[in-house]
């Protein structure tokens, strides 16, 4: 299945909604749209022509794994040492070690056409960017000096070590242990499960970030700590020394993306280094979770691009019946069923949520960047609430909207998106596991509510609805616009009584808490998408009274803004109405009455 980057909706959102240009100046990082183009044009290509051609056979053949040893499948090596050779690992790297520094809003459009044409690829890159953040934030001098540099460059790769069979999302419960050494380090010992990329044999060197317990830590999370605990230990040149007591006990036979080695991690009095204080493992996790989670919401935008493209081209060439009003292409046997207004229904359904997405990840992007770039210290601490709050919503929904668009792409081949042939399926199963690693969907949910709404009383999310309601109140005297910018009006007021009732009753009954969660944070997703369109349907029409030389193109923006706001907007008032139904209904039942 065949994959291009869709550069020409990348530039929009880039230049005309965010002013990519004027963000990398506000930084102060030298990038201006000419390099920023050149960038865009080499990822296209390096993504459509050496990963996408990869993703077929990767899931034919998965891993492998012989006496420890895990081998990826063909082609994994030369793509990933073309990734190394042209800069594309060091893209967000620190420049103080070798990186390139690019922005987010930048770099998440290259992370998505990885994301697109091949997720299983993108697997083994993608933590290594998250452990370099919680190395270069909480790491002491010693350690970055050994191993940043080189997994800035990809040369060696990370990974999280966080899961156990006994825990997932609740780390109170895990057993590894870390004991310390009269040098200063540490003897890690313990099992971790679902370690993605834990094994393989792209890089010399693997740079595993351990979640364990010291001897007198205290319970719970309190007493975690994050260790350092490399797969071979690095020598004073900075090359691969001594191997470490650790390896790869199995890898995970699974569902989908199985060109990427899941792995069992055996940690057997393996030598490691803090990073960060004693019993701090958390705080530090987290500057790699809030990236990582990012970064699997990119997940779920990429397959959904890959299953729209997928779709849109079978739509062109499968003919079947002709069309409702009468013959569209006379001279062939039938017509092409992008003709019929249910195909279309499912292409604009998987077009605008890709599309709104895409610029909700770009909005996303943007206050990330401003979190760590800005000049100013109080607009930094005013986009890292704004960062927080869209985190889980960009993780949830997206993956969500990943496997719903994914599912649609089957659909729409019929049998032939249920058989292996085509590729459609492998999408489908491989966009599952977005909606489950690095949190559920469901934890992101209660992340929301729990953390981000009751956190400041909805003070932050006041602040987005207000911001949105200005564009609207700009908007809403252009004749073209008023319809559009009325229909988001109204949805943001609505947004904000039911944000005042949630918060209400999840104070009244903490069941509530979970019991509004997912839909309170669907709700939310689908009208923040609406109010991007409706940026987008504003800046189209500029463009159109502007007199462009590409009508047509603006033109759909406002036809798929349309689209949005009658067709799928109106999905978040089932969400209203199934939160408002509240926890009694939930928790009535008792247990045994769930048996058959």
């Amino acid at each position: 299945m065949s994959y291009q980057a869709p550069l020409r909706d990348m530039r929009f959102v880039l230049h005309e909604l965010f002013d990519v240009a004027g963000h990398c100046e506000l930084l102060g990082n030298g990038l201006d749209r000419e390099l920023i183009d050149g960038v865009l044009d080499e990822a296209a290509r390096y993504t459509g022509e050496v990963v996408a051609p990869l993703n077929r056979n990767s899931d034919e053949q998965g891993c492998q794994l012989r006496d420890g040893a895990v081998t990826t499948p063909h082609g994994f090596r030369e793509a990933y040492r073309q990734y190394v050779d042209n800069g594309w690992a060091s893209m967000t790297g620190p420049v103080e070690f070798g990186g390139q520094g690019f922005p987010q809003l930048v770099a998440a459009s290259f992370h998505e056409m990885l994301m697109a044409a091949s997720l299983s690829f993108r697997v083994y890159s993608g933590l290594t960017e998250g452990a370099v953040l919680a190395l270069h934030k909480h790491g002491s001098a010693a350690l970055k000096q050994a191993y940043l540099a080189k997994m800035v460059s990809g040369q060696w790769t990370g990974t999280m070590c966080l899961t156990e069979p006994q825990a997932g999302t609740d780390l109170a419960l895990l057993r590894t242990r870390a004991e310390p050494q009269a040098d200063g380090s540490y003897k890690v010992s313990g099992s971790k499960i679902f370690i993605s990329g834990g094994e393989q044999d792209l890089t010399e060197n693997i740079v595993h970030l351990v979640l364990a317990r010291l001897p007198d830590a205290p319970v719970g999370v309190k007493g975690i700590s994050l260790l350092l605990v490399p797969k071979f230990i690095a020598n004073p040149d900075g090359t691969p020394g001594t191997k470490n007591a650790l390896s790869c006990g199995a890898i995970e036979h699974k569902m989908g993306i199985k060109g990427a080695s899941t792995c069992v991690m055996n940690f057997d009095g393996a030598t490691g280094w803090l990073i960060g204080g004693a019993n701090q493992g958390l705080a530090c996790m987290f500057t790699m979770m809030n990236d990582a989670r990012f970064q699997v919401g990119l997940q779920g935008l990429g397959i959904a691009e890959a299953a729209f493209q997928g779709g849109l081209r079978y739509a062109r060439e499968r003919l079947q019946s002709r069309g409702l009003a009468g013959a569209v292409q006379p001279d062939k046997p039938a017509d092409p069923i992008i003709v019929h207004p249910d195909v279309r229904r499912m292409l604009l359904t998987q077009k605008t949520l890709s599309e709104g997405s895409r610029m909700l990840a770009a909005y996303c992007a943007r206050q990330l960047d401003l979190e760590h770039g800005h000049p100013d210290a109080a607009a930094r601490k005013a986009a890292g609430k704004r960062a927080a709050l869209l985190i889980p919503i960009v993780k949830a929904f997206f993956t969500d909207m990943g496997q719903e668009v994914a599912s649609l792409g089957v659909q729409l081949y019929g049998g032939h998106g249920f058989i292996r042939e085509w590729g459609m399926e492998q999408l489908m199963r491989d966009s599952r596991i977005t909606q489950l690693y690095e949190g559920t969907n469901g934890i992101q949910a209660l992340d929301l509510i729990r953390r981000k709404l009751l956190g400041d009383g909805g003070a932050e999310l006041s602040a987005l609805q207000a911001e949105f309601s200005e564009l609207c109140d700009q908007q809403v005297d252009r004749p073209a616009l008023a319809e559009l910018a009325k229909t988001v009006q109204a949805r943001l007021g609505e947004w904000r009584e039911l944000s005042s009732e949630v918060i209400a009753a999840c104070q009244r009954d903490v069941q509530e808490i979970g019991a509004t969660s997912v839909d309170f944070l669907a709700y939310s997703a689908h009208v923040l998408l609406a109010g991007l369109w409706l940026q987008a349907a504003a800046r189209a029409q500029d463009a159109l009274d502007a007199g462009s030389g590409e009508a047509a193109f603006y033109q759909a923006k406002l036809l798929s803004a349309d689209f949005y706001l009658r067709r799928v907007l109106p999905r978040a008032s089932g969400h209203r109405e199934a939160l408002l139904g509240g926890a009694a209904c939930l928790v009535a039942l008792d247990e045994e009455s769930f048996a058959f």
